[in-house]
């Protein structure tokens, strides 16, 4: 989309600024993974060092009051049901973000990821009631079922270095049902004593907010008003108030900023440049704001802040149990450290490789993964981290020695689902490229972004029309960012498997000469000099007045007069017209935007990124020809 920072340049941005559906998730838990990890281990050592330091730490009280009204928690239950408010807010922001743009968007493919979520829920339970039946423990049992998708996303980037991101998106589909369930299961099963007037109290203030987001209002107070008395309702009544950042989340809707939404906004920024007052620099303001989704806005305010601080400091208040070589040989024979252990590195994979390749046989490969079958062994692996939501459970069903042998059961559960995993993809690297392909990738037909395939008749295309893998562009010749991606390109065109494709998207609200320049190339093309003519408008970004373009035609030996004659009727306007509804229905609204056989490119346009992915579509192709 355009960068509205650089628009009084003259200048858009090289990327689309909403990435993929979950390519930023991924960033960013990846990268947070090492800071909760870091957390556990200070908490553990704590614990060790100064174990009563440490309880007593967090057992202080922190009240707050308003006139007779105080509600007083300790440190560990305001970050429990407190902050883990947020941390589930980020998670119903994630799962409407995937049913709005996602996979989930084709509803057929959420087939796989409830039954996978939900059998990879169970079997770990049954597990763990196998151990613990008829036990003290038996009522913890909702410990073992939930995946700890930040720590096991973060975990796959270390263990599992050169998996295709499909494995981690194949992953993160799955286990947003598991999350959403388990925090169906803490509100149901572990909530004691429910008030039902405050409870109703909650449903209501939850009700406004959903009708708020229906009918699109844009009042952030009055949500955060409704989301406190949501969230203090439910802690009253006796439900996990967690719950409330789970519900918010899944009303705040996402979408992609419309091309003509983003030319009004700059039409408002160009208001404001020409005269800057307080009103015109609000109504450029909410302009702007308008273009972006709730859900975007809501991911980029609260996502790096759940990531970075809230869990890691949720990890710190709850991870630290005192370890001692009696403890261990004591909690390693208890029924629920047997049971958690056994029921995650066990359970999951079984449970979400059984239910993929069931569901794939029944129904003659209809509803199959979206990746191969070491993506999804190695998803079921690294699914066996538990920590976040079982530890939230953990520490409402348990406490005492039970708590300390739970707490033991999902520490060893991270460590031998790491190593499991890295084994998995570890083997599937050693097989010969075609079949480590075909166990990474699959075979499941994927879903296509571009709009208007590439027609050899009517495109402009370099390279082999044969080639595996089409490269396509959406351009702007005034656009400096389509001008710095041009000698990439051809260094990629050195591949003699690749066939890229040029389309017109002149953004003709920032770059006065680009509608202009895509008529003139159209005429230069008319004449048999299509891309003679892309690559001098390229190099000359800065020079498309009328006369220059004259004299590209003149340099090129073009008939001026026609071409002249050509522009001035505006004779390929309706073409360039027909590559701009492309961009629109396909949801492009900035330059340059990729497509890799017909599948969105996020992310940077550099050579090697570019490359990485052109190799991941022609493994892509093979499997699909061969099959």
């Amino acid at each position: 989309m355009t960068d509205f920072s650089a628009l009084l340049s003259g200048q858009t941005s090289w990327r689309r600024e909403f990435a993929a559906p979950m390519r930023a998730f991924l960033r960013t838990e990846a990268g947070s993974s090492g800071v909760l990890a870091a957390a556990i281990v200070v908490a553990l050592l704590w614990a060790n060092v100064a174990p009563e330091l440490y309880d007593d730490f967090w057992r202080t009280e922190l009240s707050v009051g308003l006139g007779d009204h105080v509600l007083s928690l300790d440190l560990r239950e305001w970050i429990n049901s407190g902050l883990m408010t947020l941390f589930f807010l980020v998670v119903g922001l994630e799962a409407r973000r995937e049913f709005d743009l996602g996979d989930l968007r084709e509803r057929s493919r959420f087939v796989l990821p409830v039954l996978a979520g939900v059998t990879g829920m169970i079997v770990p339970v049954l597990i763990y009631l196998a151990f613990n039946l008829g036990g003290d423990g038996a009522h913890g049992w909702g410990v073992a079922m939930s995946t700890d998708t930040a720590l096991a996303l973060g975990l796959l980037a270390l263990v599992g270095r050169g998996v295709p991101d499909r494995i981690r998106v194949f992953l993160l589909t799955v286990f947003v049902v598991d999350d959403l369930l388990a925090l169906v299961v803490i509100g149901v099963v572990y909530s004691e004593d429910v008030d039902l007037t405050m409870l109703a109290a909650a449903i209501v203030a939850f009700a406004v907010v959903l009708t708020l987001a229906i009918y699109r209002v844009r009042i952030a107070w009055l949500y955060v008003v409704l989301g406190l008395v949501m969230w203090a309702a439910l802690l009253t009544s006796g439900v996990d108030p967690v719950v409330a950042g789970l519900a918010i989340g899944l009303t705040a809707t996402a979408y992609t900023p419309g091309r003509e939404e983003l030319e009004q906004a700059t039409g408002l920024v160009r208001l404001f440049r020409e005269q800057p007052t307080p009103e015109l620099a609000r109504s450029a303001t909410v302009g702007l704001t308008a273009t972006i989704s709730p859900n975007e806005r809501l991911q980029f305010l609260y996502h790096p802040w759940a990531s970075y601080l809230i869990v890691p400091l949720f990890g710190l208040a709850n991870a630290g149990i005192p370890i001692d070589l009696d403890f261990l040989g004591r909690a390693y024979t208890a029924p629920i450290t047997l049971g958690i252990l056994i029921g995650y590195v066990v359970g999951k994979p079984v449970a979400v490789t059984g239910a993929s390749w069931l569901l794939d046989r029944a129904t003659g490969g209809r509803f199959r993964p979206q990746v191969g079958w070491a993506g999804v062994i190695g998803s079921g692996t690294i699914a066996g981290i538990g920590f976040t939501v079982s530890l939230l459970i953990a520490t409402i069903a348990f406490d005492g020695q039970e708590l300390v042998e739970a707490k033991l059961g999902l520490l060893s559960a991270v460590v031998v689902a790491s190593v499991l995993t890295w084994l998995v993809f570890r083997t599937a690297k050693l097989l010969s490229p075609p079949k480590k392909a075909m166990a990474l990738l699959g075979d499941a037909e994927q879903l296509v972004d571009l709009i208007d395939a590439v027609d050899p008749e009517r495109d402009h295309i370099r390279g082999p029309h044969d080639a595996s893998v089409t490269l396509v562009e959406y351009g702007d010749f005034e656009c400096p960012y389509c001008g710095r991606a041009e000698p990439i390109v051809r260094k990629l065109l050195l591949d003699d498997d690749l066939r890229y494709v040029w389309r017109h998207l002149p953004l003709s609200d920032v770059h006065a000469q680009a509608q202009i320049a895509a008529e003139v190339s159209e005429a230069a093309s008319a004449q048999g000099a299509f891309w003679e003519m892309h690559d001098l408008l390229l190099a000359n970004q800065d020079k498309l007045q009328p006369a220059d373009l004259l004299g590209y035609a003149a340099q090129l030996g073009l008939d001026t007069d026609r071409l002249h004659d050509e522009v001035k009727r505006h004779v390929a306007a309706a073409r360039v017209a027909q590559d701009v509804e492309s961009a629109d229905l396909s949801g492009v609204s900035g330059t340059p935007t990729f497509f890799i056989n017909g599948q969105r490119h996020y992310g940077a346009y550099d050579v090697e990124t570019l490359k990485a992915a052109i190799h991941v579509a022609r493994a892509r192709a093979k499997i699909n020809r061969r099959g």
